[in-house]
């Protein structure tokens, strides 16, 4: 398992660094004509991909990114069976919160399940619970979860197991930052840590309109 993450891993992190150096040569100067932020994580500010989510939440709501706006939005991509990249990855944002003392309300983390066959809404509002109540779980059909998937360039799959109902899932390991003004900026590699993912959010926050 932690083989074949880990080539999921490098996969999206090749796919998206390539993406942000073909960005580079545009992008010396931030939104405002200030300088370009230090983000810990690879800038994708520019970026034409990862512009919209419309799916239902754990209480069945229908959600957007666009009514987060005002808020740096966190999007991370997993599933409630995943033994370790999703439960670290939530904790950190989850402690993330915790160390931005108030400025932490302004921060929204959403998490996109990739396995919507077992997780069902009532799965994931327990296990979003159990880091952060504020968090946000979305599921969509098969069919839903993967366009979603293919706006985000987020790559998963299906690996079987012993049984056909032990199967686990690869998938990208990595957040998705947004602004305050719903722009996607930063992609946030698992592994980072809660400071860098601070850090950057902080950036974010301070940024002028």
């Amino acid at each position: 398992m932690m083989m074949t993450k880990r080539r999921s891993i490098g996969w999206a992190a090749a796919l998206v660094l390539g993406l942000s150096l073909g960005l580079a040569g545009c992008d010396q100067l931030g939104f405002g004509g200030s300088a370009k932020p230090a983000f810990k994580g690879v800038d994708l500010t520019g970026a034409e991909y990862a512009r919209s989510i419309s799916l239902s939440d754990q209480d069945g709501r229908s959600r957007s990114l666009a009514e987060f706006k005002g808020k740096v939005v966190v999007v991370f991509f997993g599933y409630t069976q995943c033994p370790d990249v999703c439960p670290t990855t939530l904790a950190e944002l989850a402690e993330v919160k915790r160390m931005l003392g108030q400025d932490g309300e302004k921060v929204q983390g959403i998490f996109v399940t990739v396995d919507p066959e077992r997780d069902t809404a009532p799965l994931l509002k327990a296990y979003l619970n159990s880091f952060d109540p504020t968090f946000v779980a979305l599921r969509g059909s098969e069919e839903q979860t993967k366009a979603v998937a293919k706006e985000f360039k987020v790559f998963y799959a299906k690996v079987p197991g012993k049984t056909p109902e032990s199967y686990t899932m690869d998938h990208t390991a990595a957040s998705f930052i947004f602004d305050p003004q719903g722009r996607v900026r930063v992609f946030s590699r698992y592994g980072s840590g809660a400071q860098a993912l601070a850090d950057d959010i902080k950036l974010l926050l301070a940024e002028r309109p």
